[in-house]
């Protein structure tokens, strides 16, 4: 052990929604934690987050609760507007009981990140010197034996560690590093998808996420916390360009591209497109990782399972990861390798429920062309009548909710300061 015969010294490698609330669980057990990640700063922005079933459950048990209560979306329920902004179809919360595409207890990715990071700041202040948070760096290189992992930084010097958790992202460096390269583990979905907060244009009805069907796209207009802005989502089904990778201005190009002839609000989305400084585009890939766990590397989060933004799960399987992981690592810390391994059959049925998409994929999501826009707005007006909503009730439910967490994570305990 790199720290005490009983407590490891873990690390993980990204600061997002996985990674801030692993090093909770973490530092709430004494356990002494080092998150490095590559931005500058925490990631701002990002799609709704539904919380349901096994994940409602993870919150409320990581005390989240208030923090995300004082910040839900309270929105209506999905409406489907014409290019006139005419409204030709609804899904209310209340109709479809909270299991439609809108769910009781939404709240912005961002702000789920700011109710953990405030959390993670109280537990750190109970327990100084457990938590080390770094920005501006990541890992270079990994090579683990028997008894640790030693991890080479790009800008600082390297360290050893008792155990290393991935939890950066579906373009994970950890899983390159530790598991192989992307390609064995990505398989691409047919388009990408696009976030950005934008003003709230004023004939916007209130509360209501509100989408629209193009040809070779889906864009949307969905509420945020303050009622000044709002989050565009836009869904584009195009062939996979590699060269569009971490280039924002051929991004915006292709997005102004798709949209130019959409009507309603794709104006008004493409001019905000352009200042907005949390535009966030990548492309909607399926990650599978056949083992969570290699040695004393562990994967959480989209680095080791994800369905695509398209599944609405990313961020919950993520919080339920974390959980699980950070109670496996509690109950055996002298021996984090066993605590991986335990944690990577524990997540299987939760990552598998959270790879699937609502609604068959983008093939049937995005519209391929002026036909087929046509029929999504058929079938649309159809799947959302009377007659049909108990069907939809059920495409909609979460999987998760039926799924019991395998482990409880102890309550936390007040550490001993690391001098």
């Amino acid at each position: 052990m790199t720290t005490t015969d009983t407590t490891p010294h873990i690390l993980i490698s990204g600061g997002g929604i996985a990674g801030h609330a692993l090093a909770l669980q973490l530092v709430r057990s004494g356990i002494r934690t080092t998150v490095v990640e590559r931005a500058d700063a925490p990631r701002a922005g990002g799609q709704a987050v539904d919380l349901r079933g096994a994940s409602r459950v993870v919150a409320e048990r990581m005390g989240l609760m208030p923090g995300i209560e004082a910040r839900l979306l309270h929105e209506r329920g999905l409406s489907y507007v014409d290019g006139s902004g005419r409204v030709f179809g609804r899904m209310s919360m209340e109709d479809f009981d909270g299991k439609g595409a809108v769910a009781e207890i939404e709240i912005a990715r961002g702000d789920l990140d700011e109710v953990l990071r405030e959390a993670l700041a109280a537990a750190s202040a109970e327990a100084p010197g457990l938590l080390d948070l770094r920005y501006g760096d990541r890992i270079a290189a990994i090579a683990q034996d028997a008894d640790g992992v030693d991890v080479a930084f790009e800008r600082a010097a390297g360290e050893r560690f008792d155990l290393v958790v991935g939890a950066d992202g579906v373009h994970s460096a950890t899983r390159r590093l530790a598991f192989g390269p992307e390609e064995d583990f990505s398989t691409y979905l047919g388009g990408y998808m696009a976030f950005f907060t934008l003003p709230t244009p004023s004939d916007v009805e209130p509360g209501w996420f509100s989408m629209r069907f193009v040809p070779g796209a889906t864009f949307g207009i969905r509420p945020d916390f303050d009622p000044a802005t709002s989050k565009a989502i836009i869904t584009l089904r195009v062939d996979r360009d590699p060269a569009l990778r971490g280039d924002r201005a051929a991004q915006e190009a292709l997005v102004r591209r798709s949209l130019e002839d959409a009507g309603w609000h794709a104006p008004t989305v493409i001019d905000a497109m352009r200042e907005a400084s949390d535009f966030y585009f990548d492309e909607l890939a399926r990650i599978d990782v056949p083992q969570a766990a290699n040695g004393r590397v562990v994967l959480i989060g989209d680095a080791g399972a994800c369905g695509s933004p398209m599944s609405g799960m990313g961020t919950a399987t993520a919080l339920i990861g974390a959980y699980l992981l950070g109670a496996r690592i509690a109950e055996t810390p002298g021996d984090p390798a066993a605590s991986a391994r335990r944690y990577s059959a524990d997540i299987v049925p939760f990552a598998e429920a959270g790879k699937q998409l609502m609604g068959g994929g983008i093939q049937r999501m995005v519209p391929a062309n002026r036909f087929e826009a046509l029929m999504s707005r058929a079938m649309t007006k159809v799947m959302l009548s009377r007659l049909a909503r108990p069907i939809v009730k059920k495409m909609f439910a979460a999987n998760q909710e039926e799924l019991p967490l395998p482990v409880t994570a102890p309550a936390p305990v007040r550490a001993t300061p690391v001098e």
